[in-house]
């Protein structure tokens, strides 16, 4: 047993896939994603600021 035998065999490297033509479905996804991310951002810069996240939703009366 010599030393270059031992030891993990590496797997072949995979070729890289080429980039794949986008139909209409990936990019009305892709830009749902977009819009999604700018919410998500709009919401965080509002979370820093303090203010109320959500408006409105159920009051309750003080009366019982």
């Amino acid at each position: 047993m010599t030393g270059r035998e031992g030891g993990k065999k590496k797997p072949l490297k995979q070729p890289k896939k080429d980039g794949k033509e986008m139909d209409e479905e990936d990019m009305a996804f892709k830009q749902k994603q977009k819009e999604q991310q700018k919410a998500m951002e709009a919401a965080k810069q509002k979370a820093a600021k303090g203010g109320p996240l959500v408006t409105g939703g159920i009051k309750k009366s003080g009366k019982k």
